[in-house]
Parts: structure tokens; sequence; C-alpha cells
């Protein structure tokens, strides 16, 4: 009991009070998530639209989103953490109903196209905010946090949207939305902006004018962006060729449902073990054992015929999925100047938006003109390629990361500004 309790005082103690709310917030706004897990399903049977025109509306989600992470990076260093939040969560929510009352198709496609906009460019502001607030020495242990409650509310909204979808599909929809402004109240009331201010602002100013320069001629970021969309790649064919190989081996949408399900309960149960076990460890090499590990576990896919050899597939890859993401995050946040924050983390999710858009296109390519087998085959390669550039990229990175937290760019966490202190004071 000692033990346990010892384990869990290292894993969430000593946090900002501003994480926990941010973190109530990942969890209130993830757990009301029901519309992208049924949105095919809606669009095809509830509103008779062909399977095409579901997969032009759920694109455009994704086109929406790579403008808003753009976006919302740019408005996070520019205008505020804080205000960009609280515009994306209240616009998102507004759209989310827009999308609910739409009939007709061009509506549809407007409303998905503005929903992933609003909806994805909150994540770079979030990203930054939760950067400046965590101390460097705590930022594994609070992105695991994170993600443990962006999984446990996701697997839970999959169980609640299925009884809702039941009851009224436009509940899904009210609720989602209702959720987003949830959590834009508790950042209204609990969370100050935490955006750098004072003597630097002149220098933060001339840094900002000439930040897509800064990006574009940063090797070091750009080549870690690129390994994670090549990981992205590999990983999103979960939810694009996976449930079509199953289908092919006469497995039904409820058999894929409950193997996918294994994913989400597996870094439900696991994932706050993870900080304490790479603690200590090489960034680089646990990243590139995380890719080996997805490689193999996407690989072995080409020989599963039964749920039981597909469930043990993504137990895994989902092991590697739970190396990646701390390792990801602290990266990010030790490779971002203080003043591109917001932009930096635009970029890193523009790599999943391309991914999302491009993995079920060449996904479906190779397994038409290739096959099945080919394909996995070919995601094991990317996964074990991925690693060899992670081990090869992986001292540049980190004197990247020393250089920053030398000049105190990256790493200092962030002041709150002086009229906010009392509001955290009160916290």
């Amino acid at each position: 009991m000692r033990t346990m309790r010892s384990w869990f005082r290292d894993t969430t103690g000593g946090l900002p009070t501003s994480f926990w709310y941010l973190w109530s917030g990942t969890l209130i706004n993830r757990l009301g998530s029901f519309v992208l897990v049924f949105l095919a399903i809606y669009l095809t049977q509830e509103r008779g639209f062909s399977a095409s025109q579901a997969g032009v509306v759920i694109g455009l989600w994704g086109v929406g989103g790579a403008f808003g992470t753009t976006a919302g990076g740019t408005l996070a260093d520019r205008w505020g953490r804080r205000p960009t939040l609280l515009t994306a969560h209240v616009g998102a929510a507004a759209m989310m109903l827009a999308l609910g009352l739409a009939r007709d198709l061009w509506a549809v496609a407007l409303g998905a196209l503005l929903l992933g906009m609003f909806a994805e460019a909150a994540r770079p502001a979030f990203g930054a905010m939760m950067i400046d607030v965590v101390p460097a020495k705590d930022r594994l242990r609070a992105f695991s946090l994170n993600y443990w409650a962006l999984n446990l509310g996701f697997a839970c909204a999959a169980i609640l949207a299925g009884l809702a979808a039941q009851a009224d599909y436009l509940l899904l929809f009210v609720v989602d939305a209702g959720t987003m402004l949830v959590t834009a109240l508790i950042i209204f009331v609990k969370v100050p902006e935490t955006r750098q201010s004072g003597a630097s602002t002149a220098t933060a100013a001339k840094v900002s004018r000439g930040a897509l320069r800064t990006i574009l001629t940063d090797r070091v970021y750009l080549g870690f962006v690129a390994l994670n969309l090549f990981a992205a790649l590999v990983f999103l064919q979960h939810i694009s060729m996976l449930p079509i190989a199953m289908g092919d081996d006469g497995l039904s949408p409820a058999t894929y449902g409950s193997v996918i399900a294994l994913n989400g309960i597996l870094i439900v149960v696991g994932q706050l073990f993870v900080p304490r076990l790479i603690r200590g460890r090489s960034r680089s090499h646990v990243l590139a054992l995380a890719s080996v590990v997805m490689g193999v576990g996407f690989g072995l896919t080409a020989f599963a015929g039964t749920a039981w050899f597909y469930g043990l597939t993504v137990l895994i890859w989902t092991v590697g999925e739970m190396l990646n993401s701390p390792s990801n995050s602290t990266l990010i946040a030790e490779l971002s100047p203080a003043e591109l924050r917001g932009r930096y983390q635009g970029v890193f999710s523009l790599s999943w938006q391309i991914a999302g858009a491009s993995a079920p296109i060449l996904g479906g390519l190779v397994r038409e003109h290739a096959g099945n087998d080919a394909l996995w085959y070919g995601c094991a390669a990317l996964g074990a390629l991925t690693a060899v550039a992670h081990l090869v990229s992986g001292p540049a990175r980190e004197r990247r990361a020393t250089e920053l937290r030398r000049s105190g760019e990256a790493l200092t966490p962030v002041t709150v500004d002086r009229a906010a202190q009392p509001a955290e004071a009160v916290a």
C-alpha cells in the first residue's frame, strides 16, 4: 500500500494547479467527443449520403484542421494562448451545433470544414500553454498524464456515443458542443494567460516577424516533424485499412470495435507507468524502439486472420504508441523557442493532419496495386527506417535542446502576468 502511495505521489505530485485545470478540460472535452466516432455512420445512415460523399465531408474536416493548426499556432504566439483557446472552443461548439442541424450536403460539408478549423486551432495553444506552466523536469509526467486523460475520455466516449445515438443522433452534437463550452469555461475562470511578456517583448516581436523563416530554416525541428509524419502514416492505418482487412477475413464491424478497444484499455491501464519506465533514458533510443514496436505490430497484421491475432497486433503497436507519445511531447517542448511555441506546436500538429489525409489514400493504393500483405510489410519497413533515422538524428536534437536550455528560450517556465496572479493564488 505504501509503495502504491509512493508511486501515485511520484506520478501526480508537484504539478502546477494550472496544469490540473488544463488536464480536467482535456478529460471533459474527450468525454464528449461523440461525433467523430460516429460521423461516418451518421452521414450514411441518418442523412442518406453515399460513402464517397461521407468521405468528402470527413476529408474537409481534415482540410479545415490543417488550416486551423496553422492559424492557431500563430494566434497563440501573437494574440495569446488563453484568447485563442477560448475562441477556438466557443467557435467549435457553435459549428458542432450547426453541423448537427445541417441537412443539405453543401451545408454539412461547410460545417465540417469550419468545425475542423476551430477544433484543431485549439491544439497548438493548448500545447504551448502546457509547456508554459509545467517546469521542464516535470513535463514527461505531465504529458503522460494528459495523454492518459485523452485516451480515458475517448474510450468512455465511444461507449456513451453508442447509447446516445440510439436515443437521437442530434444528442451527439449537443453533448459534444456542451463539453467544449465547459472546457472553455474552465479556462476562462481558472487558467490565466501564460504567454511571456515584459522585457523580452521587443525581441519576441522581432522573432515573430521572421517566424516562418525561422521554422523553415530549423532543419533539426523539421526533421523531427518529418519523422513524426512517417510514424503517423503507419499508425493511422488502424482507422483506415485495418477494418477493411478484418472485413476481408469475415470479421464483423462489432469485432473490429472490440479489437480496437484494446488500444484504449491498454493505454488507460499502463500509460501512467511509462514515465518511470523511460525516465533517464535516451529519448532518441526510446523513439527508435517505439518505431520498431509499432512497425512490428502492424507488420504482423499480414499474418492475422482471427480476432485474437488481430487483438495481439493491436496490443503490440499500442505499446509503441505509449512509448512514442510522451517522448515526442517533451522533445517538442525543448526544441521550441519560447516566442514561437504556438507556431512550433502548429507545425507539429500539421504533420498529423497531413498523415490523416494521406494515410488512407496511400494505404488504399498500396493495398489495391500490391496486395494486403505488401501494405503491412511496408508498415514494418517504414517503422524500421524511422527508427534508424531517430538514432542518426538524435544527437543533433539533443544539442539543439541544450542550446535552447542554456539561452533560456525553451525550458524556463513562464511566469504569468501580474494581473493574473490573484486568480492563480485563489486556484
